[in-house]
């Protein structure tokens, strides 16, 4: 799995922005964050649904506009961490792993719009911290794929316990209040993500959502 040279160009300016700067903290509001960046996603056909109509549109969505859709929130995102980086004291910029930091896309595809949280990754060679709903048991893994990949220099990897009942909007919430809250606690202050659990809840600064009608995580 891996993602596309021109967003993996962006996700690396970007985090090494966030990674530079470490002089005091304004006050955020979220007057400062940007508008949401205008995407392509299809609205549902008119009922009654067909199945094979919705599949058929998703491929076509993601032939045609998926990538520019996706390149379109980083760009946004980067700009606004360049823009505020400078400003806080010891910004952290947190990253979703599947369908921001990397694609499943081939094993979607492969499997139908069966998605399979399983797999090998590559993700960042930038200090970020990532925020993840993959389990414990996948974490050995990961870590090794990002060994085999080439990229070091992330901060963190924060992976799920493996029996864990909170909802995944809430696991993340009480994850970036744990950054915060960390010696020398971190200022989060762009948070990306593919589902809306993973930047609700506040404690991320401002949000970026990466468009993902492909399947849905509460």
């Amino acid at each position: 799995m891996t993602r596309t040279d021109r967003y993996r160009k962006l996700l690396i300016a970007t985090c090494a922005v966030a990674a530079l700067s470490m002089t005091p903290n304004p006050a955020w509001t979220a007057d400062t964050c940007p508008a949401p960046v205008p995407n392509h996603v299809p609205e549902p056909p008119p009922p009654p649904l067909n199945l094979g109509i919705i599949k058929n549109q998703l491929r076509d969505y993601q032939t045609k506009y998926y990538n520019d859709d996706v390149t379109a929130v980083f760009s946004s995102a980067q700009k606004y961490v360049e823009q505020n980086a400078a400003g806080s004291k010891r910004p952290a910029l947190v990253l979703d792993i599947d369908e921001t930091s990397l694609t499943n896309w081939p094993n979607l595809a492969a499997d139908d719009f069966g998605f399979i949280a399983d797999g090998s990754c590559d993700v960042l060679p930038a200090a970020v911290i990532f925020i993840t709903g993959r389990p414990d048991k996948q974490r050995d893994a990961t870590i090794v794929n990002l060994d085999h990949a080439g990229f070091d220099g992330w901060t963190e990897l924060r992976t799920r316990p493996d029996r864990d009942d909170r909802t995944v909007q809430k696991y993340k919430m009480e994850e970036r209040i744990k950054v915060e809250a960390e010696p020398e606690g971190y200022t989060i202050i762009a948070n990306v993500g593919d589902q809306q659990s993973d930047i609700d809840g506040g404690h991320g600064g401002c949000t970026f959502k990466v468009p993902n009608p492909f399947y849905f995580i509460p």
